[in-house]
């Protein structure tokens, strides 16, 4: 009987340090089917970037296509790069005029999914700028900063992948919908 209580006493310790490593408090509902990420998503744009600049040297007009699949892998790659990231499991959907970025966002403990709505333009000096519309963080409060670190993150993936290359671009619209991201700019 006591190696049946010691078992059993065994587990529950067991259960309750797994249910203290993380704790799940929902949050919005993720969508189903999320776009796939790939190191050949990366790579394909990557090659997209360069033919797309390389068209610009020639003509002096850059147009670049970025789909759901090729944003949603850079910033996994990019978020897997990071220490303690601010979001894991990205999603993004390009829809609307706007980049919905979905996720999980830990806080000690608690684990939640994340809704973000991010707006892109093009400020006056030809640059992308990443506005952060609304976060939807469930039952959590948005810790500090949250909002300027996805801004940050989701522009320097977008700098990171043009940026060295792309100095002499100087961006005119950034189109979102239908699943695709559409930058068109001139040489400047």
């Amino acid at each position: 009987m006591k190696k049946h209580l010691r078992v059993l006493l065994a587990a529950l310790v067991l259960l309750a340090a797994a249910l203290a490593c993380t704790i799940g408090i929902g949050g919005p509902d993720l969508p189903e089917n999320p776009p796939p990420i790939s190191t050949e998503a990366v790579l394909e744009l990557q090659e997209q970037i360069k033919q797309a600049l390389e068209q610009a040297a020639l003509t002096g007009q850059l147009t670049l296509t970025i789909t759901e699949s090729q944003l949603t892998s850079l910033l996994a790659f990019r978020l897997s790069e990071q220490e303690s990231p601010a979001l894991t499991d990205p999603q993004v959907y390009l829809r609307d005029g706007q980049l919905q970025v979905y996720g999980k966002v830990h806080q000690g403990v608690f684990v939640a999914n994340v809704a973000l709505v991010l707006s892109a333009v093009v400020d006056e000096d030809g640059q992308p700028k990443i506005e952060v519309v609304s976060v939807d963080l469930g039952p959590l409060p948005a810790p500090e900063g949250l909002n300027k670190a996805i801004a940050a993150l989701v522009t320097e993936a977008y700098t990171g992948s043009l940026g060295p290359v792309a100095t002499g671009i100087r961006l005119e619209s950034i189109t979102i919908a239908d699943g695709l991201m559409t930058l068109s700019g001139r040489v400047k």
